[in-house]
């Protein structure tokens, strides 16, 4: 019974020691620090978050150490002012050390118990030995005087880019499975073939353009959540929504599905990838992307939960979604009824015209009492005679009715109609539980200008006046 209890003992120590084993141990040996704090960090798409600091001792050691596996991908290690860094790779090895001097941090740097950071570093050393003589020659070239040296030197900087190509193909063969392998795939663009390969024998500018785009990700793999953990990532994926796909909504939502597609297979990928895709269409850069932010609330947000969202984040997304429903484009505009300045309620619907041009304006805005004039001018000189209609709607702030009547009439908007919305009329829609008219129009600053056509859809919303007068323009010019 005694042997029972201390193998039972033994057993129980060995337990805990193993649970005690750290799943990432990383020593850290850096000159000239001491006894100062180093910090260990990774890039996450175009941030740089720390995940472990460590205080080194007087001969310049610490030790990084966790009970969790880091994720894999590539790190840096920050200097105690956080001014600068260097990196290295965090793969499936997570236990090995680092010596190095920041007086020449390449090459002194030594890795002991991780050969994939001594890949790296060969890697690191032999670019930087080509990138000093391309820039030696690119210099020369500037300076050249004569063909036989720009030939030669034109020579030199190609034979340079080939070899850091060789370099680059024999890696990832040799080393498939690499981090720097999985950095190399992502930098890599597309080789559009020769003209002589192209339909027809002869260069063909829409076949190239396809065939980049068609071939922009290959050996990327959107469910190898390895990559949001590069500086190089976020980058190609702003080229290509910003260069590659056309700009219409349904030419980006193809493109989000199609990869969230792939990324619901790693939860790490999507969450950035949905992450990235909100901050991105939270605030529209251009009118027709109200319709993607929808689409990724309908799709992605109204029927799921999680984990890493904020209750903050959940309300700014449905929120915002809500805001945007009702007055997508090429939507109808919500319904408006409000008084006019004889008190009468008027419509917005009831107004018989090709065009409408609705302004929400607040007449103690500085801004508005610029703009609204210039709109007046724009219109009596050229809206007018197309029939163009104009709906004012003044949204009570500090002013009062009286500011509102003075400023119409200081201005001599006649033409116009006129309703005012006043705070009381906004309580009351919003404690009936119906959305206030500044919600509906996502309405956030003022003047807020939007164009619907004979039926009341909206054409054009949340742009400058001038971007107004050149849709009208097109449109009456198609009429």
């Amino acid at each position: 019974m005694q042997r029972l209890v201390s193998l039972l003992s033994l057993f129980l120590l060995t337990l805990s020691a193993q649970a005690q084993d750290p799943a990432y141990e990383i020593t850290i040996t850096i000159k000239p620090f001491q006894n100062q704090y180093i910090y260990l960090g990774y890039y996450y798409g175009k941030t740089k978050p720390i995940v472990d600091s460590v205080r080194l001792d007087e001969k310049g050691t610490g030790v990084f150490k966790g009970n969790k596996k880091l994720d894999q991908g590539l790190y840096l290690i920050g200097y105690p002012d956080k001014s600068n860094y260097f990196e290295l790779m965090v793969g499936a090895e997570q236990k090995f050390s680092v010596i190095t001097d920041t007086a020449n941090l390449v090459n002194t740097i030594q890795y002991i118990g991780s050969p994939e950071n001594q890949r790296f570093n060969a890697y690191q050393k032999f670019t930087n030995e080509k990138g000093m003589a391309m820039d030696k020659a690119k210099r020369e070239l500037a300076a050249s005087t004569n063909k036989a040296d720009s030939t030669r030197l034109t020579q030199l900087i190609n034979e340079t880019n080939t070899a850091i190509q060789d370099y680059r193909l024999k890696y990832v063969k040799d080393h498939p499975k690499d981090l720097l392998t999985l950095l190399f795939h992502v930098m890599k663009e597309p080789t559009v073939p020769p003209a002589d390969k192209h339909p027809g024998g002869k260069y063909d500018s829409t076949f190239a353009f396809h065939y980049f785009k068609d071939h922009f990700w290959d050996d990327v793999y959107f469910f190898d959540d390895r990559v949001v953990r590069t500086p190089v990532f976020e980058p190609k994926l702003d080229k290509y929504f910003d260069q590659l796909i056309y700009p219409n909504p349904d030419s980006v939502i193809k493109e989000i599905d199609w990869m969230l597609g792939y990324a619901s297979a790693n939860a790490e990928m999507k969450k950035f990838l949905l992450v990235k895709f909100v901050n991105r269409y939270l605030n529209q850069k251009y009118m027709w992307e109200d319709k993607v932010f929808v689409h990724l609330f309908e799709k992605y947000f109204s029927q799921q939960n999680y984990s890493w969202m904020t209750e903050r984040g959940r309300k700014t997304v449905f929120d915002r979604a809500y805001s945007l429903m009702a007055n997508l484009l090429g939507n109808p505009a919500p319904g408006v009824e409000l008084p006019d300045t004889a008190g009468k309620i008027r419509p917005l619907q009831e107004l018989k015209s090709p065009y409408t041009v609705v302004v929400f304006w607040d007449p103690t805005c500085s801004h508005c009492k610029e703009t609204l004039p210039r709109l007046d001018s724009i219109f009596q000189a050229k809206w007018k005679k197309s029939q163009v209609a104009m709906f004012a709607i003044a949204k009570e702030s500090e002013g009062t009715k009286k500011d509102w009547m003075d400023f119409i009439k200081g201005h001599k908007l006649w033409d116009w109609t006129h309703v005012y919305y006043s705070k009381q009329e906004e309580n009351n829609r919003v404690s009936a539980g119906v959305p206030g008219y500044s919600q509906l129009f996502d309405i956030t600053t003022v003047p807020t200008l939007y164009l619907l056509d004979k039926d009341k859809r909206i054409l054009a919303k949340k742009i400058p006046l001038e971007q107004i007068d050149e849709v009208l323009a097109f449109k009456l010019k198609g009429q």
